[in-house]
């Protein structure tokens, strides 16, 4: 079985995709919608990139401020993960992705950015898992 990592935002989901040993992230796929409130197709897609690859778990970015605090952005996220849970049946693991996103809005990113920061999301917890099981957590 194989992780997904996804990055929430407005416009864009950024999609990457664990190997069969979880060792490595891969960029997939960005789906996009053309309003931030419509989520019907993107979570179709999801659902369709889950059954494809195999997914058993999800790890969705959590956008938190550099402060430590939550604002709007994860708010919608934890409304997004709840959403998935419940349609996919998945469990789904937040992963707080500050340090990678310092300084830098999303509104400035280029597109391709959100793909790559869903595999950052995903290698992350992976190695967070390796690490884990190895008896020695490292970050």
């Amino acid at each position: 079985m194989r992780k997904m990592g996804l990055d929430f935002g407005s416009k864009t989901v950024g999609v990457a995709i664990s190997d069969p040993l979880l060792v490595t992230a891969q960029g997939i796929e960005i789906v996009r919608r053309k309003s931030e409130n419509k989520l019907r197709q993107t979570l179709a897609r999801i659902e369709e990139l889950i059954t494809e690859y195999e997914v058993d778990e999800i790890v969705l970015g959590y956008p938190k401020n550099m402060n430590d605090t939550e604002g709007e952005r994860a708010e919608k996220t934890l409304a997004f993960q709840e959403m998935l849970e419940r349609r996919t049946g998945l469990d789904v693991q937040l992963w707080d992705k500050a340090m990678m996103e310092a300084g830098i809005r999303r509104e400035e990113r280029k597109e391709h950015v959100d793909r790559i920061a869903a595999v950052f999301i995903l290698q992350g917890y992976l190695d967070y898992l390796k690490n884990k099981e190895n008896g020695s957590i490292a970050f």
